[in-house]
């Protein structure tokens, strides 16, 4: 049986009443900027104080997107006699976005958590070159970093602060024992006289 003349249209306007009617799920950006998870791969903040300049982030790199530069400095011994230690200098850090994945390996294998995923994803440019950005640039994007979440209260205490505890518990019973014996007046001999000579 045939389709009567305007059968096509009919429906065509029925879809677009039914439409007319749902509510909008239009996202109105940048007037409403969006709720973003936690953890949102947005850019790549550099702690700069934490960094070593160990250069296992740019060896891990899957696009060798990170280019970092640094000179050796040396350190004046700590105590007398001691030897001159050298350090690495942190020059430049840069991350090329033009090239970057957002794999996040370079933060996962960054052994002294210098490499932070902040969630701001506005950082888009008209020039490609000007999509490499520098340390300056990334450490600002550190303020934009959230806090880390809240540990489980049931769960294990990590190794480190039952290590770091165990030590400054050492180290306050130790400095304790220096004090009370610093304090404690010498002791009286036999013959009337103190250890330090006659009385």
């Amino acid at each position: 049986m045939a389709p009567f003349p305007g059968s096509g249209l009919a429906k065509g306007l029925a879809v677009t009443l039914r439409t007319m009617t749902k509510k909008t799920v239009t996202a109105q950006y940048p007037d409403v900027q969006p709720e973003l998870p936690p953890r949102t791969r947005g850019v790549i903040g550099l702690f700069e104080e934490n960094c070593t300049v160990c250069m296992l982030c740019a060896r891990e790199c899957p696009d060798w997107c990170i280019y970092i530069d640094s000179h050796k400095e040396t350190v004046p011994p700590a105590a007398p006699g001691g030897r001159e230690r050298s350090r690495n200098v942190l020059d430049r850090f840069a991350i090329d976005f033009a090239l970057c994945m957002y794999c996040g390996i370079c933060i996962e294998v960054c052994p002294f958590d210098a490499l932070f995923w902040s969630p701001e994803f506005e950082y888009a440019e008209t020039d490609i070159r000007d999509l490499t950005h520098e340390r300056d640039k990334l450490r600002e994007w550190m303020w934009t970093v959230p806090e880390p979440p809240a540990l489980d209260p049931a769960a294990e205490e990590p190794k480190e602060l039952a290590a770091a505890r165990k030590t400054a518990g050492k180290l306050a019973a130790q400095q304790a024992a220096e004090q009370a014996a610093a304090e404690e007046p010498p002791a009286q001999q036999a013959d009337g006289t103190s250890e330090g000579g006659p009385a």
